[in-house]
């Protein structure tokens, strides 16, 4: 009967759903996001995307729908070179995040500085620690209060 119990407890957490939870994970995973963007990382910012990553870009000159890793690259490309390929300063909100058993999505407002400044308001979805999908709406209204 022991050994029964002991068998049981074991699979209980098989049979019980695991809840998705923001926490550390996605906020690190988020910011090195955003700091990659400043940094005009291309190399960084691929290696943060699922399989079939797809992102809106909303407004501004880079506005449009991209969808897969070759287009995510050439859009990043275009950013880097639109700031000389030199880093760009990164101010940040604090990071707001939301999951459930299937993703976890992460907003915040951000404001890259350089040759011209960018003020965005990010909306990340990961599944399985991959991002997945972005939205960049272009905000130069969003309000800035940096994340402590």
């Amino acid at each position: 009967m022991k050994k029964f119990a002991m068998l049981l407890a074991s699979c209980i957490p098989l049979l019980v759903p695991r809840l998705a939870v923001a926490g550390p994970l996605d906020e690190r995973a988020a910011e090195a996001h955003l700091k990659a963007v400043a940094a005009g990382n291309v190399d960084a910012l691929m290696q943060a995307y699922g399989d079939d990553p797809w992102m809106d870009w909303v407004g501004g000159p880079l506005d449009g729908r991209y969808r897969g890793a070759d287009a995510l690259r050439q859009l990043w490309t275009k950013f880097a070179a639109a700031n000389d390929n030199q880093p760009r300063t990164l101010q940040r909100t604090v990071i707001t995040q939301n999951a459930n058993p299937k993703g976890v999505t992460l907003t915040a407002v951000a404001e890259y500085a350089g040759k011209t400044t960018v003020r965005v308001r990010h909306v990340l979805v990961y599944r399985d620690t991959k991002l997945v999908s972005e939205v960049w709406q272009i905000d130069p209204n969003a309000v800035l209060t940096p994340a402590p």
